[in-house]
């Protein structure tokens, strides 16, 4: 029991770490909060979702991003979209990134600034991605935390 209780803190730990390094917001608390008995692998289905759709956007930004001129009402519909996902599930640096690279687009700054964004953008994914998934394997292997709780 006590074991129990120690991997139950270190998941614990590892969830708040994911909002005080800012890699997620209230709204990932949200998503915890519609899991139920009922649905008990909610959050992990609806991030899983988020994975397959933005794999297929960050594809097709880098393929935007690679014709010339380049079409920045594309370019913007495609990171509009990856930021409505981000939000979705609470990626609150994926979110930030995106809104930056949104704002180099619309101004016309792709060479430097929109592109070396999109860099970061991906870099911040991918360590969400790792981390996000690292969560719901331990997750699966202890068994959920209690209930939903606020980030300290």
């Amino acid at each position: 029991m006590e074991r129990n209780h120690h991997l139950h803190r270190q998941l614990a730990n590892l969830r708040q770490s994911f909002f005080d390094q800012g890699y997620l917001d209230e709204q990932f608390i949200q998503l915890e909060e519609l899991q139920d008995d009922a649905n008990p692998n909610f959050v992990e289905e609806v991030v899983t979702l988020f994975y397959k759709d933005s794999a297929r956007l960050i594809h097709s930004i880098d393929q935007a991003l690679e014709k010339h001129p380049l079409d920045f009402a594309k370019l913007d519909s495609y990171m509009h979209q990856f930021k409505g996902s981000s939000s979705s599930i609470g990626a609150k640096k994926v979110k930030i990134e995106c809104t930056q690279f949104g704002e180099y687009c619309r101004a016309g700054n792709v060479e430097g600034r929109c592109k070396r964004t999109f860099q970061q953008l991906k870099r911040e994914y991918a360590v969400l991605r790792k981390k996000l998934e690292a969560y719901f394997q331990f997750v699966r292997q202890i068994g959920p935390i209690e209930t939903a709780s606020r980030p300290n």
